[in-house]
């Protein structure tokens, strides 16, 4: 079990939208995340990390091995590659927390004719499954793109308040070589060597004394 611990929380301005639930600032207490397990093609053992902001405003999954391809070069298998992340978060006493947004990053290559798609889910051990989230690419493309996963106030999912509940972090990614000339390759990854490029996951913060 690998821990990552952040130093002290700066404050940041309470949330409290009308008609919706309320938020509150971050705690400003040590917030720990255990990474418990990591399974998938995108995501080898030694590749991924995780990191809390000091703020404590949100963490960043970084993948230095997640890389979908087609073509030459290729195997069979990597036109898809996906990654399952089991984390804890341990919060202080009297908090809980939902994911509000998730950004997803990467690079794509397609050549004309080819397509890309990235899928991310999130879910609580033993709670509902958030509905999945698509982004589809098209050649011709080599570029960076981003993937912003927005929830509504009103649909946000707590962690239950006193529990430590197990987070699941779903993601995939598929290319498909379509028309695309078969002497070439495209691909589209997730990953970051150099740490500038990450996915990130905004909490929103309640105080149970508040539910």
């Amino acid at each position: 079990m690998l821990s990552f611990v952040a130093a002290s929380a700066m404050a940041l301005a309470a949330l409290a939208p009308t008609g919706g639930p309320h938020f509150t600032d971050p705690p400003q207490n040590e917030i720990v995340i255990d990474l418990v397990t990591v399974n998938g093609s995108g995501c080898p053992i030694g590749t991924t990390a995780v990191a809390l902001s000091p703020d404590n405003k949100a963490f960043t999954v970084t993948y230095s091995d997640y890389l979908a391809q087609v073509g030459v070069g290729a195997k069979p298998t990597d036109f898809r590659k996906n990654c399952q992340l089991n984390l804890i978060i341990h919060v202080p006493q009297g908090f809980t927390y939902a994911i509000a947004q998730a950004d997803y990053r990467g690079f794509a290559h397609l050549e004309p004719g080819a397509t890309a798609m990235e899928r991310a889910s999130y879910y609580f051990q033993g709670m509902s499954q958030t509905p999945a989230t698509t982004r589809a690419l098209r050649g011709p493309l080599s570029d960076n793109w981003q993937s912003t996963d927005h929830v509504d106030v009103t649909q946000l999912v707590y962690a239950p308040c006193g529990e430590e509940r197990n987070i699941n972090i779903n993601t995939e990614l598929r290319v498909n070589a379509g028309t695309s000339d078969p002497s070439t390759t495209s691909f589209v990854t997730m990953d970051s060597t150099d740490g500038s490029i990450s996915t990130k996951y905004h909490f929103a913060w309640k105080k149970c004394t508040d539910a």
